[in-house]
């Protein structure tokens, strides 16, 4: 019989690394800072989630071997189908994405080395730090490493694709915000669930998964605000559903300018949820000492 190779052998192997890492992570940053073992497990969930996905999709492509080894570690997307695809030829980037992926990078690095340091409010400064992390890392180095990658001739589409812009909540969450875990969760989450389930109920199943991922690696590290990313998540998940209802249509959120305050409002409100003030104490203030900002 003639083995079928769109499908991974031994998928238990492919998931494996998620049952064992983001365990060990939590037993062997106990005894380290809480900005260390929140690395550790970010990381460790990281590249578990990688791991599956190349397992899956990755292992049986045609891409040399010097490509599947940057997808494995150079490069913090989750779409192994698409980056290992050699028939996918990117446009090269244009000056002006260089120019606003750096100008992103640098403003990120001043934020956290500059103006950290000179806000006397030890919680303003973690939150200006923490800012400045999210534009270092997400918005501006990964953009640097995406641009690098589609110049190379491969399709690295970014992690955040200008979330400012998006005009509901359903648009932040699935095409703009985090869309590397967006496809994760899409794939291994609602799709196997929502016909079951329905989509209502499998939408809310996938946010609060986000919000169970986000208690490892900020509450637990935290030592403290257990439950609030949870609900920040599920809050999250209760206005998609209530956009999408029938006074939610008849008022316009979810598209326009009425979208996109709505969305502002829904996903930058109760962000202290997420990153609250015993997460900036315990953690991130921390860490800024660390390397230096404060």
């Amino acid at each position: 019989m003639e083995r079928r190779l769109d499908r991974p052998l031994l998928p238990w192997v492919g998931w494996l690394p998620l049952a064992i890492l983001p365990g060990l992570a939590l037993c062997w940053g106990a005894g380290h800072p809480g900005w260390v073992r929140m690395w550790m497990i970010a990381l460790a969930i990281g590249a578990a989630c990688k791991w599956l996905t190349w397992w899956e999709d990755g292992r049986t492509s045609n891409a040399p071997w010097v490509r599947q080894c940057g997808y494995l570690v150079a490069w913090p997307g989750m779409n192994a189908r698409e980056f290992l695809d050699c028939a996918i030829i990117p446009p090269r980037p244009a000056r002006r994405e260089w120019i606003s992926a750096a100008t992103l990078t640098l403003s990120g690095a001043v934020m956290i080395w500059v103006l950290a340091r000179r806000i006397p409010a030890d919680l303003a400064a973690g939150w200006v730090g923490l800012t400045g992390i999210a534009f270092l890392l997400h918005f501006g180095s990964f953009r640097l490493l995406s641009l690098a990658w589609k110049s190379a001739g491969v399709s690295a589409q970014p992690l955040m694709r200008a979330p400012l812009l998006a005009t509901s909540v359903a648009e932040f969450w699935n095409s703009r915000w985090n869309v590397p875990f967006n496809e994760l969760v899409g794939r291994y989450v609602f799709d196997p669930t929502v016909r079951r389930w329905g989509g209502a109920a499998s939408c809310l199943m996938v946010f609060l998964l986000s919000g169970l991922i986000h208690e490892l690696v900020i509450s637990v590290p935290a030592g403290g605000g257990y439950g609030l990313p949870t609900a920040y998540f599920l809050a999250q998940g209760g206005a998609l559903l209530f956009e999408r209802s029938r006074f939610g249509r008849r008022a316009g959120l979810r598209r326009g300018w009425r979208g996109r305050v709505f969305t502002i409002v829904v996903t930058a409100g109760p962000v202290f949820w997420l990153f609250s003030p015993i997460f900036i104490r315990n953690v991130i203030l921390p860490m800024l000492h660390a390397i230096g900002a404060t």
